[in-house]
């Protein structure tokens, strides 16, 4: 808490260098954040892990140079501390002033990915808070290196190790006491998937954000172009499929499915289709699809596809499974798009493009934490202005309320 009092009141100046300084620090010591990765990773292979789960734990150059480029990137973006949101003058003559200010210290729990470590840290720190970092088992060793780097390069810019914290305790128990850390955490942001989200409501005694799972759709309407919806559609599934702004469910209009439901399926030729009745008519090779699929986050290559009979029938369905995360139609049809973007209640909903880009990088927040899907104090994709608060900044020249 002492170092977050630090960070806080520190220039942005040194914010910025002790970020520049962390990406250096990174490239020069790859060779041994590589080793820890190698050690990380057979660890994992030895446990069973899936190929999804060691995609995302794996480190190599290209993804270190990443991570230090992302470093530096968060270094050259505005600063939002001490930012006047807006302010009025009252009648008596009193100045009112909303500023933004750092949450304090954040919490990030995450499962195995170690560029979370400096991501995550990034954005804390640009943003005038501490971090209290707590990993997965499978990534202990490299989060070891990666937090290393972190705290050098902030006692290299005169500002405090304490600020990036590492918890080593990677057990069940310990994630528990994380998530109750009253008077030390401000605010907790989990980085996993759907049963760490359901720890964190269970248990977590902190302020939280949830950065919820990714049941994303995509509608194809009856007024859509078809190349287009292909495209949009492949994208969105097969792009990065381990992902949760990756596109788990296709929706399409009666009217188009003849046409478009064999082009896609060829077009998706490594990925599993599962169908309703009405879908499984125009594709009979392909699974049916149950309720548990149309409201599965597959992260892989498995794809639920309904077809429904008009615009009506698709928001329901979609309102019915999806996840809150990011919904996407394709159309020419203006008053369609309309209907959809106000009638679905996601964190993004996207207009003839892909899933893919509710991302904080692609949307022009230069990074983010993770996508919220609940509604307070932050939803979508999170930068830097959400990880701060907002104070009343109140001026006067000896007012008394009367």
């Amino acid at each position: 808490m002492a170092a977050g009092r630090v960070v806080a009141r520190s220039s942005s100046a040194a914010r910025d260098d002790a970020l520049r300084f962390a990406a250096d620090l990174l490239e020069e010591r790859a060779d041994a954040v590589l080793a820890a990765n190698d050690t990380d990773l057979a660890r994992a292979t030895d446990a069973g892990a899936d190929a999804t789960s060691l995609d995302r734990l794996r480190l190599d150059a290209a993804r270190i140079a990443g991570m230090a480029a992302g470093l530096r990137d968060v270094a050259a973006l505005a600063d939002p501390v001490g930012e006047v949101v807006d302010g009025w003058v009252r009648p008596n003559g009193l100045r009112v002033e909303r500023v933004r200010i750092p949450l304090g210290v954040i919490g990030i729990i995450y499962e195995n990915r170690p560029n979370v470590t400096s991501d995550a840290a990034g954005l804390c720190l640009k943003s005038g808070n501490a971090v209290l970092l707590r990993g997965s088992s499978s990534a202990i060793t490299t989060n070891r290196a990666v937090a290393a780097a972190l705290r050098d390069g902030l006692a290299k810019a005169g500002l405090p190790t304490a600020a990036v914290g590492l918890v080593t305790d990677t057990t069940r128990e310990g994630a528990v006491a994380f998530m109750q850390l009253t008077g030390i955490i401000d605010c907790l942001i989990p980085r996993g998937g759907a049963s760490l989200v359901a720890s964190i409501r269970e248990h977590a005694t902190v302020p939280y954000v949830v950065d919820g799972i990714g049941n994303c759709h995509v509608y194809v309407d009856a007024a859509a172009d078809l190349d287009m919806a292909e495209s949009i559609v492949v994208n969105a599934k097969t792009q990065r499929p381990g992902v949760c702004n990756a596109a788990e469910s296709l929706v399409v209009h009666r009217d188009v499915a003849a046409e478009f439901l064999p082009r896609i399926a060829a077009a998706l030729g490594g990925v599993t289709l599962l169908g309703d009745e009405a879908t499984r008519a125009v594709l009979p090779g392909i699974g049916p699809a149950t309720e548990e699929d149309f409201a599965a986050e597959f992260l892989g290559p498995v794809l639920s596809v309904a077809t429904v009979d008009d615009l009506d029938a698709a928001i329901d369905h979609v309102s019915r499974y999806g996840s809150g995360h990011s919904e996407a139609i394709v159309t020419r049809d203006i008053g369609a798009a309309g209907r959809f973007t106000a009638e679905i209640d996601a964190a993004a909903v996207v207009v003839n493009a892909s899933t893919r880009f509710v991302d904080g990088a692609e949307l022009g927040l230069g990074a983010e934490i993770g996508i919220s899907t609940q509604k307070l104090h932050a939803r979508g994709p999170m930068g830097l202005r959400e990880l701060t608060s907002v104070r009343f900044v109140v001026t006067g020249t000896g007012q008394v309320r009367t």
